[in-house]
Order: structure tokens, then C-alpha cells, then sequence
């Protein structure tokens, strides 16, 4: 290619994964895409080795063998021990001079800003939340579940709306139009027909996502169940990002707030505003601002950041992923 690749970047979540090469002027000489990553159901070998496939994709079609730097930013790397085992699992395939390895939702913080300042909160199945400054520090939370106090993502918000629509509809709850919108997406008549088809599985677990997006519709008709559920995740949102910004010393400077990840990508009215006034409460100078670039684009940027390489390339990069 007659171009020295500078950084190879990945964005690996659980579904797909993302790989770009980027050469030394901020060309990006390839991308690829291949399957999800997911270490904790299949073994971290078996993981790096469906990124090796993908990666190896990318190289081919750049024409290169290595590059100096590898920067990954991948699922279920949620404590700094597992970037550690996960560094050391990637920089042994030999991809990259030196290897970096950071928990995904870095990614979607380094996309959606011009420097490495800022705090990103992402609902996706999970939710999870990540700042940074430029000095290095960070904050983070270990984002594995009600284990480490989490509260939201599609795959929560889900089960808290099947939690009140059954309790709706055999009398231990208050009422809810969730008892009747919820099994009437999978085409069921009530609560008790929805719970025997998931609980048999007649229903796929995974297809219990769906439901989310049933639950903001519900909201937005006006019923009081499910819009006291939104804004519970409007308020664990702006929890995460307050913490995270104190944390980091930002709470008295104006900073980026980034919302990523398909839950808050979506801009449901209520939640928007939810998230935006509690922020204007608890955090006045925080900066919200929904992300929609690529993800693998904040890992080439977090890539070049650490090379040093000048704005003009991390520009270029920007404009290849975020015309």
C-alpha cells in the first residue's frame, strides 16, 4: 500500500465486531466486521479468536501484516483485570508493536468528543458509564449488574415492566397498560399467557428485549407505571454521569455528557428531558449530547491519542467514520 499502518482499532460488543486500519496520515486503509465477543460464554480463547478472524480481514484488505499500535475497545471488559488478561491474550497474536485494551463504552466517550475530556453513559442491553480527562485519570464503574448496584439498559427495563404488568393483572400491583401491551406484542391475550411462554421458553429469552420499546410507547400513551419506570432511568443516567463527573473534579467546568447505546440513541421525549433537567439541577455545566458516530471510531481515536499523533490525523479519521 506504500502507507505504514499506524493503529489497528476494534469495537467489540457482544453482537458484531468492528476493525479499521488506520495509516499514519489518519487514511484509513481498511475496515472489517465479523461476530460478537463475548468471553464469558465461550472462553476468552475462543473470543479473541473471532476477533482474529475479523482482524485478519482487515489486514488482508490493507495490505499489512501488523501495525504499532493496537487500541481495542471491547465488551465484558468491565474490571481493570480483565483489560489486563485481555491485553495480554491480544498483544500475543502479535497484531501491534504495543496493545491497549479498554472497556467498550470508552469508545462511544472518545467518539463523540474532540479530546479525551468528557463523561459517556450508554443503555444498551446493559448500562454502564466511563469519564475521562486528558491527564489520563479516569472513572469508571464495574457495571456487572444489581451486583455493583446497576439499574437500567434494555435488558432491566424489560424485566421491571414484566415485574409491574404481572403484578397488575393478578392484584398485587397497581394497574398498567403494560399487563395488556406487553403480551399483546408477542400476540397473547394476558400476563399469565405471557409469563408460561417465556418461562417455556415458547418464547426465546432472547427475544425479551423487545419488550423495552413496548414499555416508552406504553409511556408515552400516558400511563403512569410505565412512565415512572422511564423516569427512573432518566435519574440513574444523570446519577452515573453526576458521580462520574465529581469523581473526575468536572462538576465546575464545562464539560461533554455523551448518551450512547440504543436505549438513549432513540430519543424518547421523556427521557431526553428527564435526563436533560436533572442535569441542569445536579451537574449545571454538563454538556448532554446524544452519540450516533461509530463506536470503532473513538478506538482509533483513543488509538492515535496514544501515539501522539497531531489533530490533523485524528480530523481525518473523524471525517472517514463522521462526515
Amino acid at each position: 500500500m506504500g502507507m505504514t499502518a499506524r493503529v489497528l482499532a476494534v469495537d467489540a460488543g457482544n453482537s458484531k465486531t468492528d476493525a479499521a486500519v488506520v495509516a499514519a496520515d489518519g487514511t484509513v486503509l481498511a475496515t472489517a466486521r465479523g461476530g460478537g465477543f463475548r468471553p464469558p460464554t465461550v472462553g476468552v480463547e475462543p473470543a479473541v479468536e473471532t476477533l482474529a478472524a475479523t482482524v485478519h480481514e482487515a489486514f488482508t484488505a490493507a495490505g499489512v501484516t501488523s501495525v504499532d499500535h493496537v487500541s481495542a475497545c471491547l465488551a465484558n471488559a468491565d474490571l481493570p483485570v480483565e483489560e489486563e488478561r485481555l491485553t495480554a491474550a491480544l498483544h500475543a497474536r502479535a497484531w501491534g508493536t504495543t496493545t491497549e485494551v479498554r472497556n467498550d463504552t470508552f469508545a462511544i466517550l472518545r467518539a463523540g468528543v474532540s479530546e479525551p475530556h468528557g463523561v459517556a453513559v450508554v443503555c444498551g442491553a446493559g448500562i454502564n458509564c466511563v469519564g475521562m480527562r486528558p491527564d489520563g485519570r479516569t472513572a469508571r464503574f464495574p457495571a456487572l449488574g444489581r451486583i455493583s448496584g446497576d439499574w437500567g439498559g434494555g435488558w432491566g427495563l424489560a424485566e421491571e415492566a414484566l415485574w409491574h404488568a404481572s403484578r397488575a393483572e393478578d392484584g398485587r400491583g397497581v394497574p398498567t397498560a403494560l399487563s395488556h401491551s406487553l403480551p399483546a406484542h408477542f400476540g397473547l391475550a394476558t400476563m399469565y399467557a405471557l409469563i408460561e411462554a417465556l418461562h417455556l421458553e415458547h418464547i426465546p429469552p432472547t427475544r425479551r428485549h423487545e419488550l423495552t420499546p413496548v414499555l416508552f410507547t406504553t409511556a408515552a400513551a400516558g400511563d403512569l407505571v410505565a412512565r415512572s419506570i422511564v423516569d427512573r432511568l432518566a435519574d440513574e443516567v444523570a446519577t452515573m454521569a453526576t458521580v462520574a463527573l465529581t469523581r473526575l473534579d468536572l462538576l465546575e467546568e464545562k464539560t461533554p455528557v455523551l448518551l450512547g447505546g440504543g436505549v438513549l440513541a432513540a430519543r424518547h421525549p421523556q427521557l431526553t428531558e428527564g435526563i436533560h433537567t436533572l442535569l441542569t439541577a445536579r451537574a449545571p455545566k454538563a454538556v448532554p449530547k446524544v452519540v450516533t458516530a461509530s463506536p470503532v471510531l473513538g478506538a482509533a481515536l483513543l488509538g492515535l491519542d496514544a501515539v501522539g499523533a497531531p489533530a490533523e490525523v485524528h480530523a481525518r479519521v473523524r471525517q472517514h467514520f463522521d462526515p
